[in-house]
């Protein structure tokens, strides 16, 4: 007696079935209010809130201090970006500047007076 590939199927189907009904009643879901699985329970026995790498205060660096150099170039930045700002409201800029063009010749600029 052959079995036929619609009967085949079919007993695949139901065992498939079957199987995620047997999961399903085994699952967490099927526990008492109030019951906590052990994965849980492990869970909430770490930190809620764990710092992330770097980032925490009992492992940070002190930040050094900038250089002086350093220091001067953000002032030469912060005093090339409002001429920028000032030159693009009253309409002063070339047509088609962008601003990396801009910084690098007001920061020779800059340097060059100081």
């Amino acid at each position: 007696m052959t079995i036929s590939s619609k009967t085949k199927n079919r007993r695949h189907r139901t065992l498939a079935v079957a199987a995620l009904a047997a999961g399903l009643v085994a699952s967490p879901w099927s526990m008492q209010p109030g019951s906590v699985p052990s994965s849980a329970a492990a869970q909430t026995a770490t930190p809620a809130v764990q710092a992330a790498p770097g980032n925490s205060t009992a492992t940070a660096k002190t930040k050094k201090p900038p250089s002086a150099g350093q220091v001067a170039m953000r002032e030469r930045q912060k005093k090339c970006a409002a001429e920028w700002k000032q030159a693009k409201a009253g309409g002063k800029l070339e047509k088609g500047a962008k601003w990396p063009t801009f910084w690098s010749a007001c920061n020779k600029r800059l340097k060059g007076a100081g």
